[in-house]
């Protein structure tokens, strides 16, 4: 039986599985790696901590796999960060991630350089805290001794792909994320990065996600059980990898996806590189040749995890069956869910979450419930901004929040769409191994990889009614909240 591994390197940790030509996993192993926090804002990564871990998981999982035949590996990750190398392949320092806010001064100095309207024109996106480009001027301002001696920077699972076979590569998924892609030709955008006096050279060569980027040297084939010469796949940033693991292409139109993890992700397929006029919400490439919109609230499931730290005492069943009992509007009580800034629509970093309208009647039940309203409004705000450009039919819910029917029904009447869950083991590791199916040739195009390893859906709670009022209610409490952080 051929297999193929796919490869999630995520923010906590490395994630590898197994698949047969049908997406079935066969076998799975994860390895951690720490998050450093070395200064309020900062987020970064060793990246010799995701080579340890690479080996690791690749170790246990060839371990798991004794006389299958294994064709070829593909990578997905963490969008955003960003690795620099020197000349002989070295990390220069750690790795700032995605969700890393010091660059404040450096999205300044870009809007200064590129008008804004120009910049969503040419890249869908306005310049913004967390993406790469804004790291590399800061490596520039900060460090100028480390920029003379830079000779690349890759994103993390570029940065994977590297290790295991030497290659300096992208694709354009994840690399429509840096801020510098134009996204109509899919090439480093000259002007841009001249407007900033930046080198292309200091950027990978991008191409499609399927296509192969090199084989796995003899070192790592030692390292990890495998044999020397397999072909690595370029893959996918994580949030197209993931799509592609549920199904969610060009190919099936009308068909989006909504996780609700530590982030909420909505990812709307489009065929044509439109941006949201203002950069209100993302849009990226999509791995499947097409493109898609992405909006984000920062603090989903994230929120809950935070709540529930604050009653130790209890179980999450017990706080989302108290919030069950609590009734719709919380007794006029509203959370907003901007405990790490936000993302979509808002693009504000300093914003900051609240509870509105706490009384003497509110109990633990109206807290809880209260962030669950509040997060699914607040993704009914960014699909408000996604929906003149891209509407779905229905969404197909991934993330560890859409276990509770009951936040899948609030999520469902707040963006109006019908929300299914789907069955079998989903994630960006099995979208990284769908593209590998292809690269490896076990399936001549991804269009019939998708279409073979397609899961099966179930509709999940309907949606709930007689949200409009508690929307508008929710928008002037933002808007308060908005007023007091603008500054």
């Amino acid at each position: 039986m051929s297999l193929v591994l796919g490869l999630d390197l995520g923010t906590s940790g490395l994630k590898a599985v197994a698949l047969d030509a049908r997406g079935q996993k066969v076998a799975e192993a994860r390895a951690a790696y720490p998050l450093h926090t070395p200064r309020p804002g900062w987020t970064e990564q060793d990246p010799l901590d995701w080579a340890r871990a690479a080996q690791e998981a690749l170790r246990a999982l060839c371990e798991q796999l004794p006389g299958a035949e294994v064709v070829g590996i593909g990578l997905s990750g963490q969008m955003h960060g960003a690795v620099f190398l020197d000349k002989a392949g070295n990390p220069l320092g750690p790795a700032p991630l995605w969700n890393d806010q010091r660059t404040a001064r450096e999205v300044e100095q870009i809007e200064q350089a590129i008008p804004r309207s120009e910049l969503i024109r040419r890249t869908g996106n306005p310049a913004v805290t967390g993406f790469q480009l804004p790291k590399l001027l800061w490596l520039r301002n900060q460090h100028p001794e480390l920029f003379r001696r830079l000779y690349k920077v890759l994103l993390p699972k570029d940065y994977l792909a590297f290790l295991l076979t030497g290659a300096l590569s992208s694709e354009y998924s994840d690399a429509s994320g840096v801020g510098a892609l134009n996204l109509a030709q899919k090439s480093w955008d000259r002007e841009v990065l001249q407007a900033l006096s930046l080198s292309p050279d200091l950027f990978p060569e991008v191409g499609e996600s399927q296509r192969v980027v090199g084989h796995l040297s003899p070192a790592w084939a030692q390292a990890t059980g495998l044999k020397a010469g397999l072909p690595v796949v370029a893959g996918a940033g994580d949030n197209a990898a993931a799509a592609l693991g549920l199904g969610v292409s060009r190919y099936r139109a009308g068909v989006g996806s909504l996780s609700l993890g530590t982030s909420g992700v909505i990812f709307i397929p489009t065929e044509q590189p439109t941006p949201e006029p203002e950069g209100r919400v993302h849009l990226f490439a999509h791995a499947d040749g097409g493109y898609h919109l992405l909006g984000v609230t920062l603090s989903a499931a994230g929120s809950l995890e935070w709540l529930r730290g604050l009653f130790p005492e209890v179980g999450l069943e017990t706080l989302l069956e108290e919030a069950r009992q609590a009734p719709l509007g919380c007794e006029g009580l509203y959370f907003l869910p901007f405990l790490a800034g936000e993302r979509s629509p808002y693009l504000s970093p300093h914003l900051r979450g609240a509870f509105l309208g706490l009384s003497l009647a509110h109990r633990r039940g109206h807290l809880v419930r209260a962030v669950l309203e509040g997060v699914a409004l607040s993704l009914g705000e960014v699909y408000r901004v996604m929906r003149p450009l891209a509407k779905a039919q229905r969404l197909l819910a991934t993330g560890g929040g859409s276990a509770s029917d009951l936040w899948l029904a609030l999520v469902g009447g707040a963006l109006g769409v019908p929300i299914h869950r789907v069955v079998g083991d989903e994630g960006a590791a099995r979208g990284a191994g769908i593209l590998a199916l292809v690269g490896a040739g076990v399936y001549p195009s991804l269009r019939e990889a998708l279409e073979a390893t397609a899961p099966s859906e179930q509709p999940a709670t309907p949606p709930l009614e007689g949200l409009e009022a508690l929307r508008k209610a929710y928008a002037q409490a933002v808007e308060k909240v908005l007023e007091l952080y603008k500054n």
